[in-house]
């Protein structure tokens, strides 16, 4: 097998799971026992919470567990609308967010908030001066995601934070594609709020963070235990947040040689559809990407038809957000950037990592120019 689905989820580091294993057995005390056997997990649970911290300039009282970015993004919306409804009730988002965000908007929208959602251009890029006229008296939040999660498109998120800053307003980011590809700092970005998940960057499925910058008023939004200073209610899921710390790090050891990597074979790789593969358009900003992003469209293809061939020939690509691969509407971030109803059909996303080979795209390329061929023949 290939695996070109990164963007969807990753393996898991065989030292992850060397980190996370006595926890299951040998080591696996809750945290919250005030014995020995119960600290051991505490210190190690305390010890990824530093760690997630420095990767992103943060405090480690600022960083909170939580089951992945899903919940964290719920987390920071929900419960900064209703910390802040006396203040305003009225949020500003993009048109390309992740249905995490989005749907949760859609939510807020239906009691009683009003949300204002960004266009973007043809790269998939907000203005910042759009922005800026759309801030009103009672805007109480601006939650634009980082780095896009289908075209891979990196916002402006600099400016975004000093803005939200300047007018006294709390900035969240979903960072769960960009954290570990891009070099974030909450401090020099004038990031509140930040939403990242585990099993993105080597580490398990079902755990995540939300880092919430200190003095930032959020409330619970689960109700229970007193875990996570009293802001997250629910025994921590120990091993896994072991492993996420221990996947942070490797990450952050890793980032400039991965970077380099990724960058090499993904422009390599644009530059190959774009030169061997006639009516190909590759989707999003060129400059401001991922650096292991291509989302491609093969004008006169079916995408779902190329997936299947490619799965059969062992090479594992998506259409785009595995979060709604069983839905079979239109990818609202291809709306969103203008390609033409006929072309969006014909979009593939293939997202590297950093254990993929010149020789697996070279073998991507081969397959790809047959099947493009062939499909187009029959269609």
């Amino acid at each position: 097998m290939i695996y070109f689905d990164h963007a969807a989820t990753t393996g898991t580091y065989p030292e992850v799971l060397l980190e996370m294993t006595p926890f299951f057995r040998e080591l696996y005390g809750n945290p919250s026992s005030i014995y020995e056997f119960g600290k051991a997990a505490k210190e190690m649970m305390e010890r990824a919470r530093k760690q997630i911290a420095r990767s992103i300039g943060a405090k480690k009282e600022e960083i909170y567990f939580t089951s992945g970015g899903t919940e964290a993004d719920n987390w920071a919306i929900l419960k900064t609308a209703e910390k802040n409804r006396e203040k305003g009730k009225h949020i500003i988002t993009s048109g390309i967010e992740h249905h995490a965000v989005l749907r949760t908007c859609a939510f807020l929208e239906r009691n009683g908030y009003e949300v204002t959602y960004l266009p973007v251009d043809e790269n998939g890029l907000i203005s910042v001066s759009e922005l800026e006229q759309a801030i009103r008296e009672d805007t109480i939040l601006i939650t634009i995601m980082y780095a896009n999660n289908e075209i891979g498109t990196v916002q402006p998120v600099r400016e975004i934070g000093e803005l939200a800053g300047k007018k006294g307003i709390l900035f969240h980011t979903d960072a769960v594609q960009a954290y570990l590809h891009e070099k974030i700092d909450v401090e020099k970005e004038h990031i509140d709020m930040l939403s990242a998940s585990g099993h993105k960057f080597g580490g398990p499925k079902g755990v995540g963070f939300l880092y919430i910058r200190e003095g930032t008023e959020l409330p619970s939004l689960l109700r229970g235990g007193d875990q996570e200073k009293k802001r997250r209610a629910g025994t921590e899921n120990v091993a896994g947040i072991v492993g996420m710390g221990k996947a942070s790090a490797i990450g952050e050891k890793n980032f400039e040689e991965n970077h380099e990597t990724l960058l090499r074979m993904r422009n390599t790789l644009i530059e190959r559809l774009q030169t061997e593969i006639p009516d190909s358009r590759i989707n999003g900003s060129l400059e401001k990407r991922l650096d292991g992003n291509v989302n491609v469209i093969f004008k006169v293809v079916e995408g779902e038809a190329l997936l299947l061939l490619l799965d059969m020939a062992g090479i594992c690509v998506s259409s785009g957000s595995a979060c709604n691969s069983s839905s079979k509407s239109t990818s609202h971030v291809l709306q969103a950037i203008g390609v033409p109803p006929e072309y969006i059909r014909g979009t593939i996303r293939i997202t590297l990592g950093a254990e993929n080979t010149m020789e697996e795209i070279d073998t991507l390329m081969e397959n790809l120019k047959g099947y493009v061929q062939n499909l187009r023949e029959n269609a």
